[in-house]
C-alpha cells in the first residue's frame, strides 16, 4: 500500500513537471517567433531596451522549462542530484519572487512615479526612425485599451511638442484623425487604465499568485523527499481551494 502511495507521488510530481515543461518550450518558441517575425514590437521603456516582450517570454520560457525539465527527470529517475538541483532552482525563483515583491510594496509611490516618468519620456521618440518597435506598442495599446498616452492625450501634446496625437487616440480610427484638433480622442490615460485593470482583478491574480506559490512550495517539499506522505498532497490541494475561497470573496 505504501508503495503505491509512494509511486502515485512520483507519477504526479513527473506529470506536473512534465506540463510544466511544455508551458516552458511553448513560451520558448512564442518568444523565439516573436523575436524573427515581430521583431519591430519593442518596449515602451527608453531607459530599459532590453524589457521587450520577446526577450521576456524566453527569459521566462528558459526558466520554466529548464525547471520542469529538472524536476521531470527526477522525479521519474528519482535523481536525487536532479531533485536536488530542482529544488534550489525552485527556491531560488522563491526568495526572488518574495524580494521583488516585498521591495515593489515598500517602495510603490516610487515605482509608480518612476514608471510614470519613463513612459512619458519615451513618447519623445515616438516619431523617430529607428524606434519602430516602440511606436508600433503604443499604437497596439491604444488600439486594444481605448486609451491615449500615459495619463491623458495632453501628454503627447508636450512630447511631439505640437497639437497632435497619434491615429490610435481617436475614437473614430482613420488615418491622419490625430491631426485634427476637432476629433474626439480617448480621454483617459493608458497608465490609469492598466491601473484599473489590475485593481478590478485583483482577487484573481491574488488566487492565480497564492496557487503558484502553494505548488512551488509543494514541489519543493516533494522534491527534497521524494517519499514524502500522500497526505501532503491532500495538504496542498486543500490550501489551493481555501486561498482561492479567501481571495475570491469580496
Amino acid at each position: 500500500m505504501a508503495r503505491g502511495c509512494i509511486c502515485c507521488i512520483k507519477y504526479m510530481l513527473f506529470l506536473f513537471n512534465l506540463f510544466f515543461w511544455l508551458g516552458g518550450c511553448g513560451l520558448l518558441g512564442v518568444g523565439l517567433w516573436l523575436s524573427v517575425s515581430q521583431g519591430s514590437f519593442a518596449t515602451l521603456s527608453p531607459s530599459f531596451p532590453s524589457l521587450s516582450a520577446a526577450n521576456l517570454i524566453i527569459t521566462l520560457g528558459t526558466v520554466v522549462m529548464v525547471t520542469g525539465f529538472l524536476g521531470c527527470l527526477g522525479a521519474i529517475k528519482e535523481n536525487k542530484c536532479l531533485l536536488l538541483s530542482f529544488f534550489i532552482v525552485l527556491l531560488i525563483i522563491l526568495l526572488a519572487e518574495l524580494i521583488l515583491l516585498i521591495l515593489f510594496f515598500v517602495y510603490t509611490d516610487k515605482v509608480s512615479e518612476n514608471a510614470r516618468r519613463d513612459l512619458k519620456e519615451g513618447l519623445v521618440l515616438y516619431s523617430t526612425d529607428n524606434n519602430a518597435g516602440l511606436r508600433d506598442a503604443w499604437n497596439s495599446i491604444q488600439g486594444e485599451w481605448r486609451c491615449c498616452g500615459v495619463m491623458g492625450h495632453d501628454d503627447w501634446y508636450t512630447a511631439l511638442n505640437e497639437n497632435v496625437v497619434p491615429d490610435r487616440c481617436c475614437q473614430h480610427f482613420q488615418q491622419g484623425c490625430g491631426h485634427n484638433a476637432s476629433n474626439t480622442f480617448w480621454t483617459r490615460g493608458c497608465y490609469e487604465k492598466v491601473e484599473e485593470w489590475l485593481d478590478d482583478n485583483k482577487h484573481l491574480l491574488g488566487t492565480i499568485a497564492m496557487c503558484v506559490l502553494v505548488i512551488q512550495v509543494g514541489s519543493s517539499l516533494c522534491s527534497t523527499h521524494p517519499n514524502c506522505h500522500p497526505a501532503l498532497d491532500y495538504l496542498f490541494l486543500s490550501l489551493v481551494f481555501f486561498s482561492s475561497l479567501a481571495w475570491l470573496s469580496p
